[in-house]
């Protein structure tokens, strides 16, 4: 009988974006501030976003976070790196180029003492295959990000399990994004709308349109999803949307995916990490588009006891709720549901450093 899972309650920086950019905190500020709040134990950051002259690090930018860190006793549980093939404006980068832009990053999450380095869609399996010893060298866990509109039986997903289990090293693996895993479009983009002056019947279709492409438990093609995001493009400017129409396709057909919480369970033995994104937390303390109970229901009897970062990504357009509150109102969701399928979300620092090293050991 499988034991219950006892996930580990963490929280990535990116959720903060907008006081980021605001300059209302810095990076050093960030982290205090998840701590006090008791946000952690677990900490992601974005390299790019969070550390200046990334991936090259200094030994005393290393002293000084390893020390951040022990002072706030938040643990490290993953660094995301960015797999930007389209760097050039000529051409994609080759592979060869593509695995030499990754090489230094994933270097710099092991001496920050990061044990996972959250990697992209735009990695093949050959590039995760040619990573692999660099990964096993620094001891750390390479975890592809599963990301909307990408999906769990996408076949770009299936290809790199199938690698995976070719392969059978731990040090690779997958990040789940709960964002492929929605229920319904975000109420809290319709109210943005709406406060920017959007007609009410161009929001409705903009919802059916996303009901009707429900894709019932099957991923889409990239010809199916090019074709879904000119049709809501079209449908915007019809509506008088102008160059907004855009942004309504990339939000619409790209961030909000149609997989089933149940998709994950096939790559949960691969699963080094979680992003438990998120939009929004409603007056009843549900979040009404992602189900996480659902999913944190489905990681507790699946026994599953790694590390999940709250991600809010309601930041790109809601910017009237305070950051720290919402997360704070979703990890306490987390922790409710966790508690109802008989278990518990971890958030002691030294046991949630039990408990993931327990799990890296029997994953």
């Amino acid at each position: 009988m499988t034991a219950s899972g006892t996930p580990v309650q963490g929280v990535t920086l990116y959720s903060f974006t907008r006081d980021f950019h605001a300059r209302n905190h810095s990076v050093e500020e960030l982290v205090r501030e998840a701590a006090a709040r008791g946000l952690g134990p677990g900490i992601e950051m974005v390299g790019f976003q969070s550390i200046k002259g990334f991936p090259a690090v200094t030994d005393e930018y290393v002293d000084r976070f390893q020390a951040l860190v022990a002072e706030t006793g938040l643990v490290p549980t993953c660094l995301s790196a960015n797999a930007d093939a389209g760097l050039r404006r000529d051409r994609m980068l080759t592979d060869d180029e593509l695995v030499d832009y990754m090489a230094p990053q994933v270097e710099a999450a092991a001496r920050l003492g990061f044990p996972v380095v959250r990697v992209q869609i735009s990695l093949t399996p050959d590039d995760m295959q040619r990573l692999l010893p660099l990964a096993e060298k620094h001891d750390v866990r390479l975890g592809l990000e599963v990301h909307s509109h990408q999906h769990p039986k996408h076949p770009k997903i299936q290809a790199l399990l199938e690698r995976y289990e070719q392969l059978g090293s731990h040090h690779l693996g997958f990040v789940p994004d709960w964002g492929a895993t929605l229920r319904e479009v975000p109420q809290s983009l319709l109210a943005r709308y709406r406060r920017d002056g959007v007609d009410d019947e161009l929001l409705r279709k903009l919802v059916e349109a996303w009901h009707e492409h429900d894709a019932e438990g099957a991923p889409m093609t990239e010809e199916q999803h090019g074709r879904w995001f000119r049709q809501v493009m079209g449908l915007a400017h019809q509506h008088g949307a102008g160059d907004r129409g855009i942004e309504m396709a990339v939000n619409i057909t790209g961030l909000f995916g149609h997989a089933k919480p149940e998709d994950w369970l096939e790559l949960l033995p691969w699963a080094v990490h979680m992003h438990g994104k998120f939009y929004e937390i409603d007056a009843s303390g549900d979040e009404p588009s992602v189900p996480v109970s659902r999913i944190v229901g489905l990681l507790v009897a699946a026994g599953w006891s790694g590390s999940i970062s709250s991600e809010w990504e309601g930041f790109h357009w809601n910017d009237w709720d305070d950051p720290f509150d919402v997360v704070a109102r979703m990890q306490a969701l987390m922790r409710t549901s966790a508690e109802e399928a008989g278990s518990h979300l971890v958030t002691d620092p030294d046991e949630a450093r039990r408990v993931l090293a327990d799990h890296r050991s029997r994953s």
